[in-house]
């Protein structure tokens, strides 16, 4: 047995089943390459799920890291830290807004969203206590508690975890007509991903996003952008939503705002929205400490250059580019996606995305499945261009084999 065989098995053994992951073990990464237990490296062609845009262990986010190691990692919100200010302001200031509700993971952000939404709801908009609706769309992924997949429409996430949390209505994404017909004057918000992640990187219809903006404004409703995915430079943009001139009422952040480093998310919006909170009513003791706003920050101040999201959108049109060409091939029946981002959708007669994925493996090249027969593509957005062609050669390989 090789050491990987012995630390899966060993895994499989002690850990709960709910991940299948491909069987790899990874023990070092530099960059947008990792390196497993046996010395053999591969090239990252999923990046954590937009969690490693930067890469493993960029420079500059170990360092801040390192530094704030050495300070402080810790205060709860009992009391203040002198990191705290700094990265509520920085981080209000890239997404246009007043006010940061920081949490930790991305579901924490996308439940904060819903609560936040619902107390404005009843404190600004004067929703009936108890019956505020928020408005989602199907085939939506925003995580996995037990709220979230309330209003989940995929299965496997919801299947024996009920009884589930009322006031979701779901409507088919894509489809403003839908939408309205959905938004009743007890609708406090409209929560939408610009670009589905988990359903296969799926972009919606042009001017969908503005039709969304236009329509949450007239009828006094909130926009809610989950940018945990599409979100800090991975579509060539800051943010998705920026495709469509389209500034929503409220982001909701994580995944890359961490760096790779720690999990940081976000709520962020206007003073108005985000001042309906007091003392108590929400929190968390990890949300906002020092360690996560060191290495925050560090991601504001790379994303405020530009640098990357114009790497994203110059590599992104190659990747599609390159991609584009295996459609017709009888290989490859769709590619979606935007920027450094793609849902690659095979041919059943070629394979499972799974069978996909497991022989890109074998290659050097790591990529994830969803649903079935779609391989998502989303490399760290430093890699190289020669790298990025040698990828995408790869799966050409494997799908033609």
């Amino acid at each position: 047995m090789t050491t990987a065989e012995a630390l899966i098995a060993a895994a499989d053994a002690h850990s709960a089943h709910n991940y299948h992951p491909l069987p790899v073990v990874i023990a070092t990464a530099d960059g947008a390459w990792m390196t497993d237990v046996e010395g053999r490296r591969y090239l990252d062609f999923l990046a954590g799920y937009s969690a490693l845009n930067f890469g493993h262990g960029h420079p500059r986010l170990v360092a801040a890291a390192k530094a704030q190691l050495e300070r402080v990692t810790l205060t709860s919100r009992a009391f203040h830290h002198d990191r705290f200010a700094a990265f509520c302001t920085q981080l209000a200031e890239l997404c246009g807004m007043e006010m940061v509700l920081p949490m930790n993971t991305g579901v924490e952000a996308v439940e904060t969203a819903v609560k936040t939404a619902r107390k404005w709801g009843y404190r600004v908009k004067g929703v009936p206590a108890e019956m505020a609706k928020v408005v989602v769309a199907g085939g939506n992924f925003h995580g996995r508690t037990t709220t979230v997949i309330s209003f989940s429409t995929d299965p496997e996430a919801r299947a024996d975890f009920g009884p589930y949390t009322p006031g979701f209505e779901i409507v088919p994404y894509g489809d403003l007509t839908a939408l309205r017909a959905a938004v009743t004057e007890n609708t406090v918000a409209v929560l939408l991903e610009p670009i589905q992640g988990e359903s296969g990187v799926i972009v919606p219809p042009a001017g969908y996003l503005a039709g969304v903006r236009e329509l949450t404004r007239e009828r006094n409703v909130l926009f809610v952008a989950d940018e945990i995915q599409s979100g800090l430079g991975r579509t060539g943009r800051t943010f998705a939503c920026e495709h469509e001139g389209v500034v929503p009422d409220v982001y909701v952040l994580g995944k890359a705002l961490g760096g790779g480093v720690l999990p940081v998310s976000a709520v962020v919006a206007s003073a108005e929205v985000l001042g309906v909170f007091r003392p108590g009513e929400h929190g968390s003791t990890f949300g906002g400490n020092p360690l996560a706003c060191a290495v925050a920050l560090e991601v504001i101040a790379m994303l405020r250059t530009g640098e990357f999201q114009e790497r994203a959108a110059e590599l992104g049109e190659l990747l599609h580019r390159r991609l584009a060409e295996m459609t017709g091939s009888g290989r490859v029946t769709a590619v979606r996606g935007r920027g450094l981002w793609a849902g690659v959708d095979v041919d059943p007669e070629v394979g499972s995305g799974r069978a996909v994925s497991e022989r890109l493996m074998e290659r050097g090249v790591l990529v994830k499945d969803t649903h079935g027969v779609t391989v998502r593509v989303a490399p760290p957005l430093v890699v190289a261009e020669e790298d990025l062609e040698w990828g995408v050669e790869q799966l050409w390989e494997v799908l033609s084999a």
